[in-house]
């Protein structure tokens, strides 16, 4: 076989959305000194899951999702359930993966449809298309052909890797994985995973932006690009179609007050960091361990954040001023 060149164009558009983000990227400085902090690590990690999730046809809110990664009893589907802990278990492993591996690619895989997929992290051995009704418009590769186009795939992005823009290499590599369809189910959301793998490689604010939530907004306009491409031979239509999804996720980091991020941000951390899972501290004793002579401070730029994100709940919360009032991490 041919060595695998992924066939694309590098329009006006793509080179006006490239620089457009990079200028964007560097306003958002202050989000690549909270790698270290779980509040917003986590609150990101989970309309990235939810949002990846939905695109699939998952169920359950936002909020649900939430309570999943909580370790809270939620009533819903015991596969959408099992797909939630899968895809936080994955996404927090984003830092360890490496991009160009296909014994990786295959254990994220495995990660994000264990317990849902029967052949969980291995290669389809069937036929694949899509369908629009009874109608086949598109046969995916033969499986015979699975592994050499991967490994084609993989070894590409990794020689271009300081060649090619990472923003374009990352968009080409998503709609190649998806034509390939090396896997029998799960194959949307690994690749979803994979493009914040390869962005995150590049600039480690991609931990903290949600694209799928941008993704699953746009979401019919995503399969078009999709379908238009397969049509077309070439993936410059989806290229330009997830710089656009990149760019509007940056507009909507921006609109946040970086300042108030990394205060929230850091408090909130601090105050975990001083109370025990099911452990109530009184305010008092709270402020002795955070050496904080203000209640209001306390009050306001700690646990009024906490309470608000759920990481911390009141043991009397239906009077939340009473004096005998005491905080717990859940």
């Amino acid at each position: 076989m041919e060595k695998y060149n992924p066939p694309y164009e590098i329009t006006e558009l793509i080179l006006n959305r490239v620089a457009n983000i990079s200028e964007k990227i560097t306003k958002l400085d202050n989000y690549t000194n909270l790698n270290k902090k779980p509040y917003l690590r986590k609150q990101t990690k989970i309309n990235s899951i939810h949002s990846s999730l939905a695109i699939e046809n998952n169920k359950l809110t936002k909020d649900q999702v939430k309570d999943v990664i909580d370790g809270k009893l939620v009533l819903g589907p015991k596969k959408d359930i099992q797909e939630v802990k899968n895809a936080y278990n994955a996404y927090e492993m984003i830092n360890n993966l490496n991009p160009y591996s296909i014994k990786d690619l295959k254990k994220a895989h495995g990660i994000i449809t264990y317990l849902t997929v029967k052949d969980s992290g291995k290669f389809r051995k069937g036929n694949e298309g899509v369908f629009n009704g009874k109608n086949c418009i598109f046969m995916c590769p033969p499986p015979e052909n699975v592994d050499y186009l991967i490994k084609q795939l993989l070894k590409w992005a990794k020689e271009n890797k300081n060649k090619i823009h990472p923003l374009i290499l990352s968009s080409v590599f998503h709609y190649e994985f998806v034509f390939i369809h090396p896997f029998s189910d799960g194959n949307g959301r690994t690749v979803r995973l994979w493009q914040n793998i390869l962005l995150y490689n590049w600039k480690k604010i991609f931990e903290y932006l949600p694209i799928e939530s941008q993704i699953y907004k746009y979401q019919k306009g995503y399969y078009e690009a999709i379908n238009d491409c397969n049509n077309l031979g070439n993936s410059t239509e989806f290229i330009e179609f997830m710089l656009k999804i990149i760019d509007e996720t940056l507009d909507e980091a921006l609109k946040i007050p970086n300042t108030l991020i990394v205060e929230d941000a850091i408090n909130i951390n601090k105050l975990l960091n001083c109370l025990e899972k099911n452990v109530p501290l009184s305010a008092k004793e709270i402020m002795e361990k955070l050496n904080i002579k203000s209640k209001n401070t306390l009050r306001n730029k700690y646990l009024h954040p906490a309470i608000k994100e759920g990481l911390i709940k009141q043991t009397i919360p239906n009077k939340p001023n009473s004096s005998k009032q005491m905080y717990y991490k859940i």
